[in-house]
C-alpha cells in the first residue's frame, strides 16, 4: 500500500489531481478510463485491412533511428514480421525505444495499419508491449479489452495505464471502505465497491464492451449511484438545515400591503406572475426562511416579482436588498426600479464601487440607520463595511449559482432574510434537481402579452452582404445593432474573426457614416461601462462585443443581433444572446453566421435556434449535446463535478440515488447507519456541509 500510496502522489505532481501530499491512492483509481477498446484479438499481417485498428504479434527484424526535416526530428522505426507478411511501425522522437527493440524479440503492436506506397502495411505511434514468454507478465495495453484515460497533465494514456494497473495489482481494495449501505445495494441490484473500481479499469475478457463505452457497465452504475447518493444526501441535509434555521423575519399581508404591491404595477401581470408572487409571499408569510429559485426566460418578467415582494417586506418595515453580478447591472436595476416607484414613498439606492468615498460613507451611514428601504448592487452588499438597520428580504439576480455562499455570509453576520435567488437561464429540471435541488424552484413560464418573438436566421458568409444592406436600412430608420464574436484574440487554430479588427473594418470600410463602438473582456470595468453606456443613450449605432454583453444590459432600442462564427457558442449561450434584443416595441431580429467548417452538431444547434425562442426547449437541447458541466460552466455555477456520472444519461440512476436518501432522512432518520452517513456528507468538502443542520 506504501509504494501504491507514493505512486499516486506521484502522479498527482506531475498532473492536476490536486496537492500532491494529500492525493490518496483511491483519489487515483477513481481517475476513471473515458473509453475502453477491444485489443484481445490477435490479427495476422496477411488479415490487415487499409485504416483498420488492430493488434498483431510480430518478431523484429531491422530498428534504427534516423533524422528528418533537417535533424529537427528523429524517428525511430522498426520491421517487423509474422509468418505471413512484413509490417512497418514508428515513433516520433522515442530514440530510446533502440535499447529494448533488439533484432528477434517479439512484441505486440496495437495501432491504426495504412497501406504505405511501398505495398505493405505501417502504424504512426503505435501502443507496443513485449510478447509474453520474454516478459513473464500479462500484456496490459496489448492483447486484452484496454481502458483508454484522458492525458492527466504530462501523464499519458499508456503511463495511466501502467501505473493504475501496478496498483491494483497491489492495492488490497477491501481497505477501502464500502460506504453505501448493503440494503441500498441490494434492492438497487448493484455489485460491491472494490469489484467496481477493479472491474472499471480492467474489464473482464467476456465483459460486454458496449455496455462499457456506454457507461451502462455494473461497475459504472455502482459508482454513478454514488456518487448520486451522496449528492442526494447532501441537497436533503441542506433542506433539513434550512427547515431548522429560525425565521428571521414576521411578514403579514393586509389591506394595505396589498395596495402598495398593487399600485408599483406598469402593466397587467400575466398568470404566471401571479402565480409566483403568491408562492414567494407565501414563504415570507410562512414559519421558515425562504431560499427559492425563480426560474424565468429573459423579459418574462422576474424583476417586477422580486421588486413587488421587495415592497411587501419594506411595508412590514424590513430593508431589501438586490444583488447583480455587475456594477453596470445594478445601475441599470436601480434606475429601472426608481422609475417603476417613482411615485412611492421607497427610498432605492444604487451601492456600486464606482461611488466616491464620502458619497459611500453616507450611504452606508444611511443604510445602517434604516434611511434607505431598497439597496441595489454587486454581492459587495454583503461585505463587512455594509451593515443594514433591518434587513428581511434579499434577491440574488444571477446569471448561474451564487446563492448558497451568499446565504452563508448573511447568516455569519447576523440577519436572517428571505431570499430569493433569480435566474435567466432556464435550467431543465435534471439540472434543478442536482444544482439547486435544497431550493423550492417558481417558473415564470408565459410572456408578457403584445411581445414580439424575436425572428432568428441562420445564414453563411456568402450572405454577408445582403447582411449589411439590411443593417444600414435599420440603423437608418433609428435602430441599433450588436454584433457579437467569440474570441478576443485571433487564433490561427479557429481561424475566428478578431473582434478588435473588425470593429475598425466596419467603421472603416462597411459603416463610415456611423458609430461603431468596441467591448470586450479585456477592458476594465470602467471603460466597459462608459461605452455601454453610450450605447444605451444612443450614440453608439453598432456595438462590437465578445460575450461579455450575455449578461442582462437592457438597450430597448436596440433590436438586431448578430453573432459571428455562431457554431462557436452553445445553445444556452446564444439563447442568451438572443435575449439581449426584441425588449423594445420594433420587430427585433437575431441572425446567425456560421463559418463553412460547421460539424453536424453545430448545425443541429443553430437549427434548433432558428425553430424555437422557448428558452427551456433550448436548455433541454443543450443538456442533451453538451452535458451539464459545459452548459452550466461548472466552475461558476456550483454543479458538483462528476467523476463519471452525467445527469442527463443517468437521469434513472440520479432518480433511484435520490428515493434511497429521502428514505433514509425521514423513514430512518434516527438510525445508526444514517448518522453514519450524514458525518461522511459533512466530511466533503464539495457539498458546504459543515455548518448545516
Amino acid at each position: 500500500m506504501k509504494t501504491a500510496q507514493k505512486l499516486a502522489q506521484g502522479v498527482a505532481a506531475s498532473t492536476p489531481l490536486g496537492d500532491a501530499h494529500h492525493v490518496t491512492v483511491e483519489d487515483l483509481i477513481h481517475c476513471l478510463p473515458m473509453r475502453y477498446e477491444d485489443r484481445s484479438n490477435l490479427a495476422q499481417i496477411r488479415d490487415l485491412q487499409n485504416g483498420t485498428w488492430a493488434t498483431i504479434e510480430v518478431e523484429v527484424r531491422i530498428a534504427g533511428t534516423y533524422p528528418v526535416k533537417g535533424g529537427r526530428l528523429r524517428i525511430f522505426e522498426i520491421s517487423g514480421t509474422d509468418s505471413t507478411g512484413q509490417v512497418r511501425a514508428f515513433w516520433w522522437n522515442q530514440g530510446y525505444l533502440q535499447n529494448s527493440f533488439k533484432q528477434g524479440r517479439r512484441l505486440l503492436l496495437y495501432g491504426q495499419w495504412k497501406r504505405s506506397r511501398r505495398g505493405f502495411y505501417e502504424a504512426e505511434n503505435p501502443d507496443y508491449e513485449f510478447a509474453r514468454d520474454d516478459d513473464d507478465t500479462d500484456p496490459i495495453h496489448t492483447g486484452r479489452r484496454v481502458p483508454v484515460y484522458r492525458k492527466l497533465g504530462d501523464m499519458r494514456a499508456k503511463q495511466l495505464r501502467s501505473i493504475m494497473h501496478h496498483v491494483l495489482e497491489r492495492v488490497d481494495l477491501s481497505e477501502i471502505e464500502e460506504i453505501v449501505p448493503e440494503e441500498v445495494l441490494t434492492r438497487n441490484k448493484l455489485i460491491p465497491r472494490t469489484a467496481a473500481l477493479r472491474q472499471v479499469h480492467f474489464p473482464a475478457d467476456d465483459a460486454p464492451l458496449e455496455l462499457y463505452n456506454k457507461f451502462q457497465s455494473p461497475a459504472h452504475q455502482r459508482l454513478i449511484f454514488e456518487e448520486f447518493f451522496w449528492l442526494s444526501l447532501a441537497m436533503g441535509l441542506r433542506r433539513e438545515g434550512r427547515a431548522e434555521s429560525p425565521k428571521g423575519t414576521v411578514i403579514e399581508v393586509n389591506d394595505r400591503v396589498r395596495t402598495a404591491v398593487r399600485a408599483v404595477l406598469p402593466f397587467k401581470p400575466t398568470n404566471a406572475q401571479k402565480r409566483v408572487l403568491r408562492e414567494v409571499v407565501g414563504d415570507m408569510t410562512g414559519t421558515k426562511p425562504m431560499n427559492r429559485l425563480l426560474q424565468g426566460d429573459v423579459g418574462s418578467g422576474k424583476t417586477i416579482v422580486a421588486v413587488q415582494a421587495a415592497i411587501v417586506a419594506i411595508e412590514n418595515g424590513y430593508q431589501a436588498a438586490i444583488m447583480v453580478p455587475t456594477e453596470i447591472l445594478a445601475e441599470q436595476h436601480a434606475s429601472n426600479v426608481k422609475r417603476m416607484l417613482a411615485k412611492a414613498p421607497y427610498r432605492v439606492e444604487a451601492l456600486t464601487g464606482s461611488l466616491g468615498t464620502a458619497r459611500k460613507r453616507r450611504l452606508h451611514a444611511d443604510i445602517e440607520a434604516g434611511e434607505v428601504d431598497l439597496v441595489i448592487g454587486t454581492h459587495a452588499l454583503i461585505q463587512e463595511a455594509v451593515k443594514f438597520y433591518k434587513l428581511g428580504f434579499v434577491v440574488i439576480d444571477e446569471q448561474h449559482r451564487f446563492g448558497v455562499l451568499q446565504r452563508g455570509e448573511l447568516i455569519k453576520r447576523g440577519y436572517q432574510p428571505d431570499v430569493l435567488v433569480m435566474t435567466a437561464t432556464p435550467i431543465p429540471r435534471s439540472l434543478v434537481m442536482s444544482v439547486y435541488g435544497d431550493l423550492d424552484l417558481s417558473i415564470i413560464d408565459e410572456m408578457p402579452p403584445g411581445r414580439k418573438a424575436v425572428i432568428t436566421k441562420v445564414r453563411g458568409e456568402d450572405a454577408r452582404r445582403k447582411i449589411y444592406q439590411f443593417l444600414d436600412k435599420k440603423i437608418r430608420e433609428g435602430g441599433q445593432v450588436y454584433i457579437v464574436y467569440p474570441l478576443v484574440e485571433e487564433s490561427e487554430k479557429l481561424d475566428l474573426l478578431n473582434a478588435t479588427q473588425m470593429a475598425e473594418h466596419l467603421q472603416t470600410s462597411v459603416f463610415p457614416n456611423f458609430r461603431v463602438g468596441l467591448i470586450h473582456g479585456r477592458m476594465k470595468q470602467e471603460e466597459k461601462d462608459l461605452v455601454m453606456d453610450e450605447f444605451r443613450k444612443g450614440g453608439i449605432h453598432l456595438l462590437v462585443s465578445t460575450t461579455v454583453i450575455e449578461v442582462g444590459v437592457d438597450v430597448p432600442n436596440a433590436s438586431i443581433m448578430i453573432v459571428e462564427h455562431a457554431e462557436r457558442f452553445g445553445l444556452s449561450q446564444l439563447h442568451q444572446l438572443r435575449g439581449r434584443v426584441g425588449r423594445g416595441e420594433d420587430q427585433s431580429y437575431c441572425i446567425l453566421i456560421g463559418g463553412d467548417k460547421r460539424s453536424s452538431e453545430a448545425r443541429e444547434r443553430l437549427a434548433i435556434m432558428e425553430e424555437t425562442s422557448d428558452g427551456f426547449k433550448v436548455a433541454e437541447k443543450d443538456l442533451e449535446i453538451r452535458g451539464p458541466g459545459e452548459v452550466m460552466g461548472t466552475r461558476q455555477s456550483g454543479l458538483p463535478t462528476f467523476r463519471v456520472g452525467n445527469i442527463v444519461r443517468d437521469y434513472v440512476v440520479l432518480e433511484a440515488a435520490k428515493r434511497e436518501a429521502d428514505h433514509l432522512l425521514t423513514v430512518r432518520r434516527n438510525s445508526r447507519e444514517t448518522a453514519r452517513l450524514v458525518e461522511v456528507v459533512r466530511r466533503q468538502p464539495k457539498f458546504g456541509l459543515a455548518t448545516v443542520g
